[in-house]
């Protein structure tokens, strides 16, 4: 097959969660079905997640929007039956919904409360979609799920871009985003055999209107000289979803500007 037919996606369903966010949601969803997948949005907001499908339907694409709330087994569950009941399959699962809500606050003041909740979504909530869609990529020998963690899954937060700004690093993020890379080497390793592949994209600081000497001091940083845009992590959804990148698994693709190589 001509190596550029490899990297469509023509024919594959494609579950994203979140997939209508105004951060990576969206440059993920837009991506893929750019390829050629039929593609599922899914999170809290139905309404939401229908609008955006049908603005990707007026640019002629393959999708369809959804509703799922992470941390809620019933709606993992619903929407598992509902995916199923439409297509009869999923072949890829890209676990991009994140509790945002309980992300914030200096590590003095947060909460056992924040953590717990975090933990029933972030972590629950991850293991609990995989254990529906998995089985059914195993029955049909092939499958690929994409989790989209974090550059402070792999390194420390750099306190020193945060100075002269109210943001603050909280700490239950970068543990559940070192968490997601972790588990996705061990979906890799259990499910392999069985033609399930894994892997993780850990994007770098998205800017989304940021303070001016955040921006100014995470650009100074950065080698590119720039924070991550709603283009760049397109590719890195494609190629992790398309069968160009069956010999993968286990991997942690940095899409980062080489912030993690310094």
């Amino acid at each position: 097959m001509p190596i550029l037919d490899r990297f469509s996606l023509r024919g594959k369903i494609v579950l994203v969660t979140a997939g209508a966010g105004p951060l990576f949601g969206s440059s993920l969803s837009e991506a893929l079905a750019e390829a050629g997948a039929t593609v599922i949005t899914a999170s809290r907001s139905r309404e939401r997640n229908e609008e955006f499908a049908a603005g990707l339907r007026d640019k002629g694409y393959d999708a369809v929007g959804m509703a799922f709330e992470l941390g809620d087994p019933n709606s993992g569950r619903v929407l598992h039956q509902e995916v199923l009941q439409r297509y009869g399959r999923l072949d890829v699962l890209v676990n991009s919904a994140l509790m945002r809500d309980t992300y914030g606050g200096r590590f003095e003041d947060q909460t056992f409360e924040q953590w717990e909740r975090c933990g029933r979504g972030d972590f629950a909530g991850l293991l609990h979609i995989c254990q529906l869609f998995v089985p059914e990529m195993v029955r049909q020998k092939k499958g690929s799920i994409i989790n989209i963690s974090s550059i402070y899954g792999a390194v420390s937060n750099d306190p020193g871009i945060y100075e002269g700004t109210t943001m603050t690093q909280p700490p239950n993020y970068t543990f559940v985003k070192a968490g997601m890379v972790n588990f996705t080497r061990y979906l890799a390793c259990y499910y392999g055999k069985h033609g399930v592949r894994a892997n993780c994209i850990s994007p770098g600081g998205y800017f989304d209107n940021q303070p001016e000497s955040f921006v100014a001091a995470y650009n100074r940083r950065v080698p590119v000289g720039r924070m991550l845009g709603n283009e760049d992590i397109k590719g890195a959804a494609v190629f992790l979803a398309s069968d160009a990148s069956d010999y993968i698994t286990g991997h942690n693709l940095m899409v980062d500007g080489g912030w993690t190589a310094l």
